[in-house]
């Protein structure tokens, strides 16, 4: 029986999150970015990227997580990173103080694909949500493409709404339209009294969670 499980992640890690930051944005946004930016990912410049995530951390509050599917044997089978809201959460135009404080954002949150449907992508979100609760948070955001069906409708599952910003990102010359999302952190008694099978759905079969290109 397999069973899986949410932890801090280490700095031997991150080869294997930036294996499946690589694969699962291969899969799940061939349609979306065009093909040779995929193809063209250095998964080692993304390792050394998410080595630096995990050891020096701009503050305590930025936090990288991985989901471990143990069975006979344990693999790594997704990961999520946030920290405080700066000016990558920001909509083009909007001031930094729109935000306001107590603000979290969600930068990457992947499941490699063939473990999908086994609860990771909820685990992950929901020990996120715990962390934010700890931290302080109050309330959260997240940008997700437009044409990211999974990712929004996982979102929108779990009680996040769009806001009404959005933007465009210009990768090799190509605009690609993203929505963004928030949701209130939950107090702790609000946690306590939500059962985590009706707020914390699987992620579909096959697909990601939310995730931010570049992050």
């Amino acid at each position: 029986m397999a069973l899986g499980y949410v932890r801090p992640a280490r700095p031997e890690d991150a080869g294997e999150i930036a294996r499946i930051q690589l694969a699962t944005w291969r899969v799940a946004y061939r349609r979306i970015l065009p093909r040779h930016v995929l193809d063209n990912l250095d998964e080692a410049w993304l390792a050394r990227r998410w080595s630096a995530a995990v050891q020096e951390p701009p503050s305590r509050a930025h936090r990288v997580l991985v989901a471990v599917e143990q069975a006979e044997q344990s693999y790594l089978v997704g990961f999520a990173a946030s920290g405080p809201a700066d000016a990558e959460a920001l909509a083009p135009d909007e001031p930094a103080q729109a935000l306001g404080p107590g603000v979290a954002a969600v930068t990457d949150l992947l499941v490699e694909p063939r473990w999908g449907r086994r609860g990771h992508g909820s685990r992950l979100l929901a020990a996120t949500v715990d962390l934010w609760r700890s931290d302080g948070f109050t309330r959260a955001l997240a940008w997700a493409f437009d044409d990211d069906e999974a990712t929004r409708k996982f979102l929108t599952s779990t009680g996040w709404e769009l806001d009404g910003a959005a933007r465009a990102l210009d990768v090799e010359d190509m605009l690609v339209p993203q929505v963004r999302l928030h949701v209130a952190v939950p107090t702790e008694a609000e946690a306590d009294a939500t059962p985590a099978e009706a707020t914390l759905p699987d992620l579909p079969p096959g697909e990601p969670a939310p995730t931010t290109p570049g992050d």
